[in-house]
């Protein structure tokens, strides 16, 4: 993998992670409501405006990424964002991690691997 396909990666998995971890932090509040209301909140957060940006420069970054490797190699690549916001969820949010999550984790990062070795 060339160095500018490596950067293009990594900076697609932190814009979605971030973004992912911004919209969480947007909803989780526990004063939010419900319905209409729990929106409105959402909107008057600054976290869910930051997420959104985030998704723009990741949607550019994530271009950029196919436009260098073949279209099936980068979806098999980008799967690793499932495993690090779950681990960052776990991190920041406390979220649970099952023994299948775990398992999941594993074998997703196995895959990644392998598809990342494969040139």
């Amino acid at each position: 993998m060339s160095p500018t396909v490596l950067a293009l990666w990594t900076l697609t998995v932190v814009l979605d992670t971030a973004g992912q971890l911004s919209f969480k932090a947007a909803a989780a509040h526990p004063d939010a409501g419900d319905g209409l209301a729990r929106w409105k909140h959402m909107l008057a957060r600054p976290w869910i405006w930051l997420g959104g940006l985030l998704y723009v420069f990741e949607f550019l970054a994530w271009i950029a990424f196919l436009s260098l490797v073949p279209l099936g190699r980068g979806v098999l690549l980008g799967s690793i964002n499932i495993v690090v916001i779950m681990l960052a969820g776990r991190l920041l949010f406390r979220e649970r991690l099952t023994r299948m999550r775990i398992l999941g984790i594993i074998l997703v990062t196995l895959g990644v691997t392998l598809v990342g070795f494969s040139g």
